[in-house]
């Protein structure tokens, strides 16, 4: 049994999407005792704008109501990776990368200060401790290969913000060894 699960899934498909089945069946396989589910498709994040990238450097304290109204999504999904101890994320490949759904719901996690901070060495991820399940699918371009920009860069994002923990399965061969 796992603790606490987010659940996040990118495809635009909902009924017959391929990543969808297969994050459904490692949800089954790992047992959470509680799962917090973010569809990204049925509930689209907006695109960051000039507020939300101004209002992100302004320390707590110091903002406006208008730029800490900017940051009140961008909190409770950072809150839902800190609350998770296992984030499976279902990502479909278009054209090469991954949807703009899972793009926005990175630009709005990826937050200096909160979940990766800078030093004189670099950056640092602040989600120590938590492991992610990413659950790929793709029509033709095979996972990892020099073609496929989706997966790498989702594993840069994760470990950026200091999730190393990463496994990544091909989506139809979670399917089919479900079936």
């Amino acid at each position: 049994m796992t603790g606490t699960i987010l659940h996040i899934d990118a495809s635009g498909t909902t009924d017959a999407s391929v990543s969808r089945a297969a994050t459904a069946q490692l949800l089954a396989d790992l047992a959470p005792t509680r799962v917090i589910r973010r569809d990204l498709a049925t509930t689209p994040l907006p695109q960051v704008d000039d507020t939300w990238i101004k209002a992100r450097l302004v320390p707590e304290a110091d903002r406006t109501d208008v730029e800490a109204a900017s940051l009140t999504l961008s909190d409770e999904l950072i809150a839902e990776l800190q609350e998770a101890d296992t984030i499976i994320i279902g990502m479909p490949m278009y054209n090469f990368g991954m949807p703009a759904s899972l793009k926005a719901w990175i630009d709005l996690v990826a937050r200096p200060g909160v979940t990766f901070r800078y030093t004189e060495n670099g950056p640092i991820g602040l989600l120590d401790g938590k492991r992610a399940v990413v659950a790929v699918a793709s029509g033709g371009v095979p996972v990892d290969s020099s073609l496929d920009f989706a997966t790498p860069h989702l594993r840069q994002v994760l470990r950026f913000i200091g999730i190393d923990d990463i496994t990544v399965h091909v989506a139809k061969e979670l399917v089919a060894e479900a079936a």
